[in-house]
């Protein structure tokens, strides 16, 4: 068999295969790769959109400015803060009772997410979410005893 094993080599049929490697070389510019990563958006066949990473832009931290004239309104300004946004709510407009009761629910809802709630003024109330930070203080003097 030693004959057949080696008719089989030289022809390349049987034995071991020599492996080779073989170097490859990108030859596409320096140009060409950044033009490659700046893809506009286009459409796949489903339909979707889809869109580079490079296009696509982190939102910048919002700030709701928020007058609720009833208790009511108290799950709209909690569901800002759930979407990661500042609220100030100013409850000058808003009966004492039902302001409490608003920064109460707050209260909870910032807890739940890990944020803080500060009073900034006379009935007006900064909430955050828990990436968002406040520097500086407002001095307890500026308040009345009226909230």
């Amino acid at each position: 068999m030693g004959v057949v094993n080696k008719i089989k080599e030289f022809l390349g049929l049987g034995g071991d295969a020599a492996y080779y490697e073989e170097e490859v070389i990108d030859e596409r510019t320096e140009y060409e790769e950044e033009e490659e990563s700046y893809v506009k958006p286009r459409k796949n066949r489903q339909g979707n959109n889809v869109v580079s990473l490079h296009a696509v832009k982190e939102q910048a931290p919002r700030v709701m400015l928020v007058e609720p004239k009833s208790y009511e309104e108290v799950q709209e300004i909690a569901d800002h803060l759930c979407s990661r946004r500042g609220v100030v709510i100013n409850l000058q407009r808003v009966p004492a009772e039902q302001a409490k009761r608003i920064i109460d629910f707050l209260s909870g809802t910032v807890y739940a997410i890990n944020g803080t709630i500060q009073r900034i003024g006379h009935k007006t109330f900064l909430c955050l979410p828990e990436y968002m930070e406040v520097q500086g203080n407002i001095t307890e003097m500026m308040f009345d005893d009226r909230g």
